[in-house]
Order: structure tokens, then C-alpha cells, then sequence
């Protein structure tokens, strides 16, 4: 079995760009100490951050070390990385919120027992430095005319709004970071998305200049799905892993609806399986293709929610997909059998459970033959939902062929 995790991570698709291949071949073949930062703009990740927390899984099974950072204090800066206007500058309590919210979930996805990890809001030596002193003992190493060669901010210089010098100065503190971890935990890599190239070399370099250290750089691909659609991204907005947001079973479902040229890369990506066993997953075709989606819909709900969820997530989606009755595992909204009785527009019964996101948008759903009621289709936008429609004290409402949600009545 492959043991170099730089190979392991190469192989399932996690490497984009590296500053030294085989230097970090080489470094690894040790253990190392290595670390991804994580910007703290909501309170909760998302599926478009699995890639670097995976990524930090694997070097971790693999007998390296692990720091997760949480930016508390980059965050308050803004990273200028690929956008083309300034980010909304959050108030320094939301920051604060988000970060330990952020931090508490990564700890349910990582190990940070016995050594095996750390985690660091960068606030804590970001926010103390004195800026006089900063500028000489940093600063002073940063050109310029390298700088706007990147393109970190060769993007936001060249658009409408231009860059600020608050932004300007977000590859200075990442850079910063990286040589703060190196000379206090001996960290010697750090990895982050293909759009942080430039600042991660601005910290690899920074180490030479002031230490004379070797420390290496390491991006991911930027993962989009076959179709273009950024990852993450649900009919239904960002798919977030806080289950108080996204549920177990509408996570799981959001898996299952990858597309048909997705599947062996999210494999990859997404779950420990084996790769011999994703490769023959992905030989699968037509219909036995839902095989290996199940396969990666229950893998990526098991490492985020247990097992028990992924189960009955499963259960739930299959009997859904057969045509069976509704499981407590989907999405449900609880009604008062009175009301129901006296009867609700269909229109507003749809918005209502939130598969539509405004009443048009449910009569044009309706309108389009898309709107069904235990798998009956809505015949029209007056049509009155009431307790004929029940069917053992519950209606399963769908939205186009993929999205449910189940109503139970009291």
C-alpha cells in the first residue's frame, strides 16, 4: 500500500501545484509538521472546504502533524484572493463568533488528541503585532513589483474598484503566519487552495529570507463539478456542514445528485476508500452507476455525521427513490391538523417548507408540472392543499425530481 502521503494525495486528486515535488516527497517520507488556514467569514464551513480538511485528514493518518488556523486575525483584513471587489469587512465580534463556531466543528472533524494536532486562531499574534515593528522586521523583505505580479492581486488592481492598501497587505500576514508556525511549532508546509499560490510562496520565502529555513508550498484544485457549478453550491444555496443548517439527509442527498463525471474524482476526494476500490466504483455505468453514488453519498455523511446518520439517511433516500413512504431522516415540517383541515394554497404550502424560495417561484414550479404531493402532481396554482391530501398523517412534498420534504401533521 502507498505510505508517501505527498503520492497518496497526488493519486486521489488533492495536488495542483507544488514548490518542490520532490523535496516534499523526500520530507515526508518523516514525520512533518504541516498546516491549512481557514477564514472565518461565516460560522460554518462548507462543502467547498472539504478539499483542505481532507487533505489535513490524510497527512494526519499518515503519521504527520496537523494545524488547522482559523483566521481571526487575517479575517479581519480580507483576503483579495480571486475576487474582484473588495469582501465585506465583518464588525471584530462577529470574527470572534464565527471563529470559535468554526473551531468547535473542526474539532469534530479532525483529531487534536495526544499532539496529533493543533489548532490556532491567528488573531492571537496577528492583533498584538506592533506595525513600526512589522513593517522593518517583514515588510522589509516584500517587493513591491513581485507583489503585483501575483496574481492574488494582479486581479483586484486590474478591476474597477482597484486595490486598497488594507488588502494589500493580506499576503504579509499570511506570510507572516507561516514563519510564526515554523519557528514555534517547526512547521515546515503549508497547503491551501489553488487561489492562495502566491501567498503561500510569499510565506515559504519568507522563511528563507529571515530563517534560512526550507518550508514548501502545496495548492488544491480549485473544484468545480463537471457542469462548472462551484462546489458547495445546492438549488438551495451554500450546502453547509452544520446539521442545524443542512441536515443529514439533505446532505446525503446532495451526494447522491452528483453528476455522472464527478463520481470518481469526488470519490477520490471526499472518502478514505481505497483507490483501488473507487476505480472500480467508477467503471460501473447507466443505472449501476447510483451504486457508486451511494457509495460516495454515504462515505462523505459518515465522516461528517456518524454513522447512525448516514444510515438512516440511506434508508430514507431509497425508500424515497423506490417510491416508498417518507422516513422521519427527511427534511420535516410539523402543521397543526386544523389548519390544514381549513385548508392552505399549494403556492404557499411550497414556500412555506422552503422549497421554493418565494411564492412565484412556487406557481411557476407548479405551472412547469414540477410541484407533486405524495407523489401526486399539483394540478394548479389554485389548487388547496388540505386533509384529503394526508396519507398516514403526513404529505411528502416534492420539488422537481430530486428535492422533499415531508409534512407531519399534530
Amino acid at each position: 500500500m502507498m505510505s508517501n502521503a505527498f503520492d497518496v494525495l497526488t493519486e486521489r486528486g488533492f495536488v495542483e501545484q507544488v514548490s518542490d515535488a520532490e523535496g516534499l516527497r523526500s520530507a515526508v517520507e518523516r514525520p512533518i509538521t504541516c498546516y491549512v488556514g481557514f477564514d472565518p467569514s461565516a460560522s460554518s464551513f462548507h462543502v467547498g472546504n472539504l478539499v483542505p480538511i481532507m487533505a489535513l485528514a490524510h497527512m494526519q493518518r499518515h503519521g504527520h502533524r496537523i494545524i488547522a488556523v482559523i483566521g481571526g486575525g487575517t479575517g479581519v483584513v480580507g483576503d483579495p484572493s480571486g475576487k474582484t471587489e473588495m469582501r465585506r469587512l465583518l464588525p471584530l465580534e462577529q470574527v470572534d463568533a464565527n471563529v470559535e463556531a468554526l473551531k468547535a466543528q473542526m474539532a469534530h472533524l479532525l483529531d487534536f488528541s495526544e499532539g496529533r494536532g493543533l489548532m490556532f486562531n491567528n488573531a492571537d499574534w496577528l492583533r498584538t503585532l506592533n506595525y513600526v515593528q512589522f513593517l522593518r522586521s517583514t515588510g522589509v523583505h516584500f517587493s513591491v513589483n513581485r507583489m503585483l505580479a501575483a496574481e492574488t492581486y494582479r486581479t483586484r488592481y486590474d478591476s474597477e474598484e482597484g486595490l486598497n492598501f488594507l488588502e494589500f497587505n493580506y499576503m504579509l500576514l499570511q506570510a507572516y503566519d507561516f514563519l510564526h508556525l515554523y519557528r514555534t511549532q517547526g512547521c515546515v508546509l503549508q497547503m491551501g487552495g489553488n487561489d492562495q499560490w502566491g501567498n503561500i510562496l510569499a510565506g515559504a520565502d519568507l522563511i528563507r529570507r529571515v530563517e534560512g529555513g526550507q518550508a514548501y508550498a502545496a495548492t488544491f484544485p480549485l473544484v468545480t463539478t463537471s457542469s462548472g457549478a462551484k462546489m458547495g453550491k445546492s438549488e438551495k444555496g451554500a450546502v453547509w456542514l452544520d446539521p442545524q443548517r443542512v441536515s443529514p439527509y439533505e446532505y446525503y442527498q446532495y451526494w447522491i445528485n452528483t453528476e455522472d463525471a464527478d463520481v470518481e474524482r469526488f470519490l477520490g476526494l471526499f472518502t478514505f476508500l481505497p483507490m483501488d476500490r473507487v476505480r472500480e466504483l467508477s467503471r460501473l455505468t447507466g443505472a449501476e452507476l447510483r451504486q457508486a453514488k451511494e457509495v460516495l453519498a454515504f462515505e462523505a455523511t459518515h465522516i461528517l455525521h456518524g454513522e447512525a446518520a448516514a444510515h438512516q439517511a440511506q434508508e430514507a433516500s431509497r425508500q424515497l427513490f423506490g417510491k416508498g413512504t417518507a422516513t422521519e431522516a427527511v427534511p420535516t415540517t410539523e402543521l397543526d391538523r386544523a389548519e390544514l383541515e381549513a385548508g392552505i394554497p399549494a403556492p404557499d404550502l411550497f414556500l412555506r417548507v422552503g422549497l421554493c424560495a418565494s411564492r412565484s417561484e412556487a406557481r411557476r414550479l407548479i405551472q412547469q408540472g414540477g410541484a407533486h404531493v405524495n407523489d401526486v402532481p399539483v394540478g394548479s396554482v389554485d389548487e388547496v392543499i388540505t386533509a384529503r391530501h394526508l396519507a398516514e398523517d403526513a404529505l411528502l412534498l416534492r420539488a422537481g425530481k430530486k428535492r422533499y420534504h415531508r409534512v407531519a401533521v399534530k
